[in-house]
């Protein structure tokens, strides 16, 4: 029986399955909002995470019709609600590019984003799901960062979120990721944000005593809030709280605060991170936590770097940053804390009042310091007490100008060249004022205070009469309330006590921290020690009755604040010249210590910086310390300025013969830098014989002097630079042939180098290393070599007279041009390619020298070099107006040559022969061809 189609057709046989295409055909059928409608009523998640990506692309569909798009915007609310974490995750993910569409549309649908995306967006940030928390804050950032956010709904739809998920009573993690929102989102939003909404709950959280987790948060972003709100805020608000946190109890805390340690200095001014914040910084250096310590050495470099003063010569440590007006309050308060004794005070009134009592006036505890330090260096300085109520200071100057003349002056001539008229005196007290600051003086440890001669002093009483006021000898009392001879004797205790267990790296942390202290109160005692008996000496070789002539001139009574900066290398009788540190080249322990001594930077912050490089740091703090101590060394330096890098010398030669070659790895990419730090002298004598040895050291240091090879060369004289012609070559072995990254760095320095060397130089020196690279193994080498060659053509030519430019020519042909390899000839066309696109010669010269050689590889066997030279002729040499204007044979010799390519039997050669393609450039034909070429 046959069996009909019919037979097929009962419905009680037939199951009709359906296609994807009838379900598409549906859809098609449906309108956007259908579709949407459709797929978020789903019970399938898919469909519903579907409906969320596709929601951008709905929208673009109804853009036209405001109510679409509202509709739109108003199912987003719905799904916003949807029980799935997955849905809600995919819609938060695509909240920043709907809101970017609804600001290119503001038009039509205006204050969408405000009313139907944001609040699902703050709504997100304190769901349960940790992915959807996640995906909001990403989106609350993003929005922020293209401000898509109105200022207006940041502060009342957002900041009041924030601060209402970091109320006590919220869930922990939500509070800490709130916490951590509010601190990236404070640079965004500006500092009138910052400083009214968040900083008050910012200063709040530092202070969490139940979640250290929100401490540590705080701690790791508290550099960027001090950025945000600046240095007054900070001062005021925040480094009581940042106190806290680096003495916190978990050393998690103690860590980030270490971090961010050079953000919060940048918020702060020159005093307080002078006085609080490097204490506060050496406390965390010598923490019980290796972690802290490990953090904190890695901070201290860029710490340092922030005492770097910006109007500073980079010769020495100058603050201009406060006028007179600013600083006279400051002033007193300065001359109050340091508890000068009432009866030195001296107000200008008092004076100008006598004549005799302006002689030996005194310009406060600052001009004692000043005298103090110039007695170091000259031996007959002399104080005068007069009443124990006054005291004179004869200066170094003057006195030594009474003793050069004492022989060719009678003794009165002496007091009637050295008595100031009355009217000085009333000159000099107004200069009191401004003479109360010194920025040298204000800094600089007290010097130790010296008990005064019970002999002398009532000797001195005993001949005191208006006379002869100038005449009893005192032992000068150098000023110093602040750290007394007891106080010296505790220290130097602690450090005896703490020595048996100097093994331990907490313990010697602090006797460092300690021995900095007593270094730096004790430095000028032997000097002083030493200037006391010279001046001793003096009298007795001058005596009494010829310095009872000798009055002090209010001139020279002190140098004035500008003076005291100008003549630092005079008045600081413990920073070393250059010079001297070079000629001398064995130190005792005292002048070690001292040569290492300066007033840029607190001296305990450079102790610990110097002491980076001790092996026992490796062992005990990090094993990468050295490192980090020669990343930031330039840093260091550009702070202290040339005029102290003798305090660095040592500590960079350390590091240069350091056994990890990333230590010197990193010095070496940074030499560059230091050499414009420290000037062509001191590069010179330091760091060239550094460089020297890096260039024979690993090719991972190797690769470091090379990238900024010219940078450096450039700094040296030009007989130190042309030493380094007979070691380029050098350049050419690595370790690895196959370091070809290498030799393409030597190719791109050599072309900066050109101009630094004279044309015969070029010719006898880089040439050969030229041609070299021109034949390497690597295409990537040769293509810049190529660079190299045509701009070394173009120096020489213009050179006077062009003979290497020619010679050079000749054996490009002969090398290159007639080469029995075909990569040889390859080679020549993309030089000589090269030299017509940079015009590096005169076309009529590019004719004569170069092109018969070129039109004759026309002929060529091997079709890659035609095809190379038929991208010449037809797309670069056709393509300059200069030829075109030239002399006619050289067009018919070039039209020739394009014809005979044109008929070529390889079909590419055919092609760039016959048309005119879009111009490219010599790395475009390079790659064409490589797959052709190796």
């Amino acid at each position: 029986m046959a069996v009909g189609v019919d037979d097929y057709s009962s419905e009680s046989d037939v199951i009709i399955i359906p296609s994807a295409l009838d379900f598409v055909s549906q859809d098609e059928m449906l309108t956007p909002l259908g579709r949407l409608d459709k797929y978020a009523a789903s019970e399938n998640v898919f469909n519903r995470q579907m409906v969320a990506r596709s929601l951008l692309d709905t929208l673009r569909e109804v853009c036209d019709d405001e109510r679409d798009c509202i509709a739109v915007l108003e199912r987003i609310s719905r799904l916003a609600d949807d029980s799935e974490p997955t849905v809600r995750a995919e819609l938060m993910e695509q909240v920043p590019h709907i809101a970017l569409f609804c600001q290119e549309n503001r038009p039509s649908i205006p204050y969408a984003f405000s009313k139907y995306l944001l609040p699902i967006v703050v709504r997100y940030l304190a769901d349960q799901n940790n992915q959807v928390r996640k995906t909001s804050q990403a989106a609350l950032l993003a929005l922020l960062e293209q401000e898509l956010i109105e200022r207006f709904d940041v502060e009342t739809k957002v900041c009041p979120v924030l601060i209402e998920l970091t109320a006590p009573d919220s869930n922990d993690d939500v509070k800490t990721e709130a916490v951590a929102i509010m601190c990236k989102m404070a640079p965004m939003v500006g500092k009138d944000i910052t400083e009214r909404l968040i900083l008050p709950r910012f200063c709040e959280m530092c202070c969490d005593c139940r979640m250290f987790h929100v401490r540590k948060v705080c701690a790791a972003n508290f550099g960027d809030i001090c950025s945000v709100v600046g240095q007054q805020a900070t001062e005021e608000m925040l480094l009581p709280r940042f106190f806290q946190l680096c003495s916190d109890n978990v050393w998690g805390v103690r860590k980030a605060c270490a971090e961010c340690f050079m953000a919060v200095s940048c918020a702060t001014c020159q005093e307080i991170r002078r006085t609080k914040l490097s204490a506060l910084f050496i406390n965390l250096i010598s923490d019980p936590s290796r972690w802290v310590r490990q953090a904190a050495f890695q901070s201290l470099g860029p710490f340092i770097s922030t005492f770097a003063n910006p109007s500073s010569s980079g010769q020495y440590f100058k603050e201009e940053s406060k006028s007179s007006e600013d600083t006279s309050v400051e002033d007193k308060n300065r001359i109050r804390d340091q508890e000068v004794p009432e009866d030195i005070l001296i107000r200008p009134e008092d004076v100008t009042s006598d004549p005799s009592t302006s002689n030996s006036s005194v310009k406060l505890e600052s001009t004692m310091e000043d005298d103090a330090e110039t007695s170091s260096k000259s031996p007959g300085e002399i104080s005068v007490s007069v009443d124990s109520s006054l005291l004179c200071t004869l200066s170094s100057e003057s006195h030594q100008e009474a003793a050069s003349n004492e022989n060719d002056k009678k003794p009165g001539n002496h007091k009637s060249t050295l008595r100031p008229e009355v009217g000085t005196s009333s000159q000099d007290s107004a200069l009191l004022d401004q003479e109360l600051y010194n920025s040298f003086h204000f800094w600089r440890t007290p010097l130790p205070e010296i008990d005064v001669d019970i002999e002398l002093e009532q000797g001195s009483e005993d001949q005191f009469s208006p006379e002869t006021a100038e005449a009893a000898p005192e032992v000068p009392t150098p000023g110093s309330p602040s750290i007394t001879m007891a106080t010296r004797k505790e220290l130097e205790e602690m450090i005896e006590n703490l020595e048996p267990h100097i093994d331990d790296p907490d313990v010697k942390a602090q006797v460092d921290v300690l021995s900095a202290a007593l270094r730096a109160s004790s430095l000028d005692a032997p000097e002083e020690a030493s200037s006391t008996e010279q001046r001793s000496d003096a009298q007795d070789a001058l005596g009494v009755s010829e310095l009872a002539n000798c009055r002090r001139s209010p001139d020279a009574s002190v140098p004035f604040a500008s003076s005291a900066v100008e003549n630092m290398d005079s008045t600081l009788c413990y920073i070393h010249n250059d010079s001297d540190l070079s000629t001398n080249s064995s130190f005792s322990p005292d002048e070690e210590r001292r040569s290492k001594v300066q007033d840029v930077v607190p001296q305990a912050l450079l102790d610990q910086y110097l002491s980076m490089t001790d092996p026992s740091r490796a062992q005990t703090v990090d094993t990468e310390i050295a490192k980090h101590c020669a990343y930031s060394l330039p840093g260091v330096a550009l702070t202290l300025g040339r005029r102290n890098w003798h305090c660095l010398r040592e500590t960079y030669e350390t590091l240069a013969s350091d056994m990890q070659w990333k230590v010197r790895r990193t010095l070496a990419f940074s030499i560059h830098e230091l050499a414009v730090i420290l000037g062509d002298q001191l590069t010179a004598a330091d760091l060239v014989p550094i460089f020297n040895g890096f260039l024979k050291d690993l090719d991972e240091v190797r690769i470091g002097v090379l990238k900024h090879l010219h940078d450096f060369l450039k700094l040296l004289h030009i007989d130190k630079r042309r030493e380094y012609l007979y070691q380029l070559q050098e350049f050419l072995v690595t370790d690895n042939s196959r370091n070809w990254r290498f030799r393409a760095e030597l190719a791109e320095q050599l072309i900066l180098l050109l101009e630094l060397y004279s044309p015969r130089d070029v010719y006898d020196y880089l040439r050969p290393i030229a041609l070299n690279l021109c034949a390497d193994k690597v295409s990537s080498v040769r293509w810049i070599s190529y660079k190299l060659v045509s701009e070394m053509v173009k120096k020489l030519h213009m050179a006077t007279p062009p003979t290497f430019g020619v010679d050079l020519i000749n054996e490009l042909v002969e090398s290159f041009g007639r080469c029995p390899k075909w990569s040889g000839r390859q080679a020549f066309v993309f030089v000589c390619q090269t030299v017509i696109e940079d015009e590096c010669l005169p076309m009529d010269q590019f004719a004569v020298h170069l092109m018969p050689h070129l039109l004759t590889l026309a002929n060529d066997r091997v079709p890659n070099v035609r095809v190379l030279l038929a991208k010449t002729l037809r797309q670069t040499l056709l393509e300059k107006d200069c030829f075109l204007t030239s002399a006619s044979c050289h067009q018919e010799a070039v039209e020739q040559a394009i014809m005979a390519l044109q008929m070529d039997r390889d079909s590419d050669v055919k092609y760039f022969a016959s048309i005119h393609p879009a111009s490219t450039k010599i790395s475009e034909d390079a790659m064409s061809t490589a797959s052709s070429t190796y």
